[in-house]
């Protein structure tokens, strides 16, 4: 019989970008990061003169923060020992959206905190990988995690039967957020990971 299968995000669900990104722009490039609204490319000003971040350089200096500062990013409080719970009852994986040039990087830095999980990379909505993962997994109930909105819409579309949580552990950014449970698209929207798990399990129960 097959297993339940959950299906994580890993930035702002399990593991902390924001708050080193914010402090490694300010140390390292003269760039101040605050969140003003849910356009992240409008958090990016040139300190001195406010003047924003051109989107080749947002491009550049994500890139360069992946490439250099992974080893920066402190896990969501809870995240490794819900992952763990989890992973007693249920196949885990981690569908992150980097390039896949960042799979390994990716799969060392969960490991290094405690997460012991397979990693698929993706660029664009998640809809269409998380239907490759439910062909390859043939899951007897399937939860998908998230923290932005337009991957449970494109979830909810393509992958209707899959249980979708809306989880942004970063509070600098889930204010920002627009509420995927409020649109419709997510089953129910939760910032803490005490709360989530719970819930979770009570989700992967109605399967057995």
């Amino acid at each position: 019989m097959s297993r339940p299968l959950v299906v994580s995000d890993c930035d702002e669900v399990l593991l902390h970008m924001v708050a080193p990104y914010k402090a490694w722009l300010a140390e390292h490039h003269d760039v101040e990061f605050s969140m003003r609204s849910s356009d992240f490319s409008d958090a990016m000003r040139h300190r001195g003169d406010d003047r924003p971040v051109a989107p080749a350089e947002i491009h550049r200096l994500l890139d360069l923060f992946f490439d250099t500062q992974m080893h920066a990013q402190p896990p969501i409080a809870g995240a490794v020992e819900a992952v763990n719970a989890l992973a007693e009852r249920a196949d885990v994986v981690i569908l992150t959206n980097l390039t896949d040039a960042y799979r390994e990087a990716r799969t060392a830095q969960l490991d290094a905190v405690g997460i012991k999980a397979r990693v698929f990379t993706n660029q664009g909505p998640k809809g269409p990988a998380l239907q490759r993962i439910l062909d390859e997994y043939r899951p007897s109930r399937t939860v998908f995690i998230d923290d932005l909105p337009f991957h449970h819409r494109s979830a909810a579309e393509m992958t209707p039967d899959v249980v979708r949580l809306h989880l942004c552990g970063e509070p600098m950014l889930a204010p920002h957020i627009p509420c995927a449970h409020t649109a419709g698209h997510a089953h129910a929207r939760i910032d803490t990971w005490d709360h989530a798990l719970p819930w979770i399990h009570a989700r992967l129960d109605e399967a057995a």
